[in-house]
Formats: C-alpha cells, sequence, structure tokens
C-alpha cells in the first residue's frame, strides 16, 4: 500500500522520504527512482497546462531564453520549446543537459519529460492572431505550395515526424525586423499498394 501510495502522489513521496534519508539513503533514492518509473505525463488537458506552467516558470526562473537553451542542450530552438510545452519527449541523454542549464526543474519534472507525452493543443489557439495568421499563409501558398514539391519530389508528403524547425530573426533590406520560419521535413512518398507487398494478414490471397 505504500509503495502503491507513492506512486499515484509524487508529492508523498517527497514527505516520506525525508526520513529515510537520513536514516537510509540507498532505500530513500531506491523508492523515489522506482516511483518516478511509474510517473506518466500529464493525460488531461488541466494537468498538461499545470506541468507546462511548472516547466515555464523554472525556465523564467534560469533567465535563459529559448535560443541560449537551445545552445546548451543541442537541440533547434523550436523543439527546445515543445519539450516544456510538454509537446516532445525528453531524451536521457539530453536530460542530463537540461537539468545544467536549467537547474530549476526538478528531478520528478524531467522524469515526466522522459514519457512519452500526450501530444495536443488547445483549440482556443487558433484564436491567436500569430497562429490564425501563419495558417492563413498555408492556406493561401497551400496548392502552389503541393505543386512544388509535386514538381520536385513526386506525388508524396513532407513528414511532421522526420522534422525539425526554427524560428529565426533576420534583418531585410529596409533593416526590418524579419521573423524566417524554417520547416525541413523527410519527404515521404504515396506507395502504390502492391498486393505481394502487402505483408498484413488482412486481403492478403491465402493468408
Amino acid at each position: 500500500m505504500m509503495m502503491q501510495s507513492l506512486r499515484c502522489h509524487p508529492a508523498i513521496l517527497r514527505h516520506s522520504t525525508l526520513k529515510l534519508q537520513q536514516r537510509c539513503p540507498r532505500r530513500a533514492g531506491a523508492i523515489r527512482a522506482s516511483a518516478h518509473d511509474q510517473l506518466l505525463a500529464p493525460r488531461t488537458r488541466d494537468a498538461k497546462v499545470a506541468f507546462v506552467d511548472q516547466l515555464l516558470a523554472a525556465k523564467a526562473a534560469s533567465g535563459k531564453t529559448f535560443d541560449e537553451i537551445a545552445v546548451d542542450i543541442g537541440c533547434t530552438n523550436a523543439y527546445t520549446a515543445q519539450l516544456f510545452f510538454n509537446q516532445a519527449q525528453l531524451k536521457p541523454d539530453t536530460a542530463a543537459k537540461l537539468k545544467a542549464a536549467v537547474p530549476q526543474i526538478s528531478e520528478e519534472a524531467l522524469a515526466v519529460m522522459q514519457k512519452a507525452p500526450m501530444r495536443s493543443f488547445d483549440p482556443a489557439i487558433l484564436e491567436e492572431p500569430l497562429i490564425y495568421r501563419m495558417i492563413e499563409a498555408i492556406n493561401h501558398y497551400g496548392e502552389a505550395l503541393k505543386c512544388l514539391v509535386n514538381e520536385q519530389f513526386g506525388d508524396g508528403i513532407m513528414s511532421a515526424i522526420d522534422f525539425y524547425v526554427t524560428v529565426d530573426r533576420i534583418t531585410g533590406k529596409q533593416g526590418e525586423a524579419r521573423v524566417a520560419i524554417t520547416l525541413n521535413g523527410k519527404f515521404l512518398p504515396h506507395v502504390e499498394q502492391r498486393a505481394e507487398d502487402n505483408t498484413a494478414a488482412t486481403g492478403q490471397k491465402g493468408a
């Protein structure tokens, strides 16, 4: 019962291991590690917002920008921001770098960040002018972009999984600040669904 309670309530974990640390540091560490293994990424919108707020508070306390943290951990600035919005999984090798870059992030939060996140977005973000103007730009250029991709690559799509995004501030010819957003995705061709290549049992003759 004690172990089950610790798994479900990380706050109890901190309280319960305080005395254990004094009496038996190894046992306390084992309990923390076991409880961390049971943590899941936030699954509801409210839980995710609360967790993101915690991560952003740690970032604010560090005094660093996303660009600065990105340099520290060796990721793109957009991917780094995604980590803080729990939209990407923190890899173990990067976790130590992130802890060094933003020491205010708790070990518990780092453990949660390394779980597969529940990727989602708040529909209200579509009302944010910056977002809907970018969507409008994609919609407006959409057919032309599709034709260009088809001409250069063939029939297919740009992956959003094998995908890199960067946001840069550049200066125009008149000295004005300009936003440069680069989407770099692997090309995925549509395949011809030949029966002999279908390895799934369903749809195969004689399967």
